[in-house]
C-alpha cells in the first residue's frame, strides 16, 4: 500500500520539512513560491514494508510461549532449507529463532539496564527454561540453536558497550560464560544439520566471543556464503569481521572481497566484491581509502541486475546518499572514494527508483546497524522520510528551481513543466 507524498522545494532544507502525507504544500507556501516545481513520489507504508519481519518474530514468540517447540522447529527447518528471507534479506528462520528467545533476552537486557530490576530478577531463570526445552527435545538442532543464539545474545547483553578495561568483573565472567555455553552447544547443531545456513551463521556470530589468533574467520564465512550465496547479509558480515578491529587486516579484507566476487560471480557479478566491502568501508576510513572504487561501482550495477526490486534500489541509493558520507574529513583519500560513491546516488535514484521506503533510509543514517534499538518504528520511519526527501530534493534542486515537476512513477521518472 502506498500514499503519494508531494513536496515543493528549491533546496534540501525545504524538502525535509514535515508535511501532511496527502498534500505537502500549504496555500501560504505555494503563494510564496509560485514558480517552484513539485516533487511527487509514492511512499511505502510502514506496515507493508515491515510486515514480514514483525509477523515472523511474533510467530516465533507465540510458538515459544505456547510451548509448541516441535512446531517451531518444523517451521525453522522448512524456512532454513528453502533459504527464505524477508525483503531486507533477514532469513525467516533467523526471525523465528529471535522471536522464540526474545522474551528471555529482552528480560535480561531490561534487568541489566536498571540495577534495581537486576537485584529483583533472576537473570538465569529464563535461559534455564530454554535449556530445559533443549533437553526435552534432545537431538533437535533447531531448538538447540535457539538456545545457543540466546546465550550469544545474553553474552552481548552483559558485555554492553563498555571497553574491556572498564567492564566490571561480574559482567566479564557472565559474558564469557554465555559465549562458552554457546560454543559447547553449536557443534551438536553442526553435526545434526551440516547444510544449514542458520547454523553456519550462528557459528560466525560466535566469533565475537573467541578472540583467538588462529581462528579462520574467512573459512567460516566462505562456508556460510556457499550454503546461502543469494543472501547479501552474510557477505557484508564477513567484510566487517575482516577489519583489523576484529579478526583481519586491510589486506585480508581486499583479498577475501575479490575471492567472494569470483566465487559468487554467476549470481552477483562484481557485486560479491561490493557486498563484502559494503559495511566495512562505511565503518573504517582506511578500508575506504584502499577500496577499488571502480570495481565497487561496477558491483552496484551488477547487484541491480540481480535484484531490481525497490527494497534493493532504496538500500543502495540511501547507502550512497547518506551512509557513505559518515566519517567525512577523517582521511583525505577516503573522502575522494566517498565522493565517487556518493555520486552513484544520482543514477540510482534517477534511473531506478520508483517509490520511497522510509525505514531503509532511516537505517542508512545509522550505517544499517542492526543492533540499533527502535522504540517507535513510526518516528524512526519519519526520520528516514525526511532524510530521503532532503537527499532527493537536493539531487533535483535545479529542476525544481526552474519550475519543473519531478514525478516518480512505476514506469520511471517523469519531468514536466508547469
Amino acid at each position: 500500500m502506498f500514499r503519494l507524498f508531494r513536496t515543493s522545494s528549491s533546496n534540501a532544507q525545504a524538502s525535509s520539512l514535515p508535511m501532511p502525507s496527502d498534500l505537502a504544500l500549504s496555500p501560504e507556501v505555494a503563494a510564496a513560491m509560485p514558480d517552484q516545481g513539485q516533487l511527487n513520489i509514492p511512499v511505502a507504508e510502514l506496515q507493508a514494508e515491515d510486515l514480514v519481519g514483525r509477523k515472523t518474530i511474533e510467530a516465533g514468540r507465540h510458538l515459544a510461549r505456547q510451548g509448541r517447540w516441535s512446531e517451531l522447529s518444523r517451521q525453522m527447518r522448512a524456512a532454513d532449507e528453502a533459504r527464505e528471507s524477508a525483503p531486507d534479506g533477514m532469513p525467516i528462520a533467523d526471525l523465528l529463532a529471535f522471536g522464540a528467545r526474545a522474551d528471555v533476552v529482552l528480560a535480561v537486557e531490561h534487568a541489566l539496564s536498571d540495577w534495581k530490576a537486576l537485584s529483583d530478577y533472576d537473570v538465569l531463570c529464563g535461559i534455564s527454561e530454554l535449556e530445559d526445552e533443549m533437553r526435552e527435545h534432545e537431538g533437535d538442532p533447531m531448538i538447540a540453536l535457539v538456545v545457543a543464539l540466546a546465550h550469544i545474545d545474553l553474552a552481548w547483553a552483559w558485555r554492553g558497550t563498555s571497553v574491556d578495561a572498564k567492564l566490571p568483573p561480574l559482567h566479564q565472567s557472565r559474558c564469557a560464560a554465555h559465549f562458552d555455553r554457546a560454543a559447547a552447544i553449536l557443534p551438536k547443531c553442526r553435526e545434526a544439520a551440516p547444510e544449514s545456513p542458520l547454523v553456519a551463521a550462528a557459528d560466525c556470530a560466535l566469533l565475537a566471543g573467541q578472540r583467538k589468533s588462529n581462528i579462520r574467520v574467512a573459512d567460516k564465512y566462505e562456508r556460510l556464503i556457499t550454503l546461502d550465496p543469494h543472501n547479501q547479509r552474510h557477505m557484508r558480515a564477513m567484510g566487517t569481521h575482516l577489519l583489523p578491529r576484529w579478526f583481519g587486516s586491510y589486506e585480508k579484507l581486499e583479498v577475501q572481497a575479490l575471492r567472494n566476487a569470483a566465487r559468487t560471480h554467476e549470481i552477483w557479478g562484481a557485486g560479491g566484491y561490493t557486498w563484502a566491502q559494503f559495511d566495512a568501508i562505511a565503518l573504517d576510513p582506511e578500508a575506504c581509502a584502499r577500496l577499488d572504487v571502480e570495481y565497487f561501482l561496477e558491483g552496484l550495477r551488477d547487484i541491480l541486475r540481480q535484484r531490481p526490486d525497490q527494497e534493493t534500489v532504496n538500500m543502495l541509493a540511501a547507502y550512497c546518499a547518506i551512509t557513505i558520507q559518515n566519517g567525512l574529513g577523517l582521511n583525505e583519500k577516503a573522502d575522494e572514494v566517498r565522493a565517487q560513491i556518493h555520486e552513484a546516488a544520482n543514477w540510482l535514484i534517477r534511473d531506478h527508483m520508483t517509490e520511497l521506503h522510509p525505514l531503509i533510509w532511516a537505517h542508512a543514517a545509522n550505517g544499517f546497524n542492526n543492533s540499533v534499538r527502535i522504540n517507535s518504528p513510526e518516528r524512526f520511519a519519519a526520520r528516514g522520510h525526511r532524510d530521503a526527501l532532503r537527499a532527493i530534493g537536493d539531487l533535483f534542486r535545479e529542476e525544481l528551481r526552474s519550475g519543473m515537476d519531478v514525478t516518480f512513477t512505476p514506469s520511471g521518472l517523469h519531468l514536466s513543466g508547469h
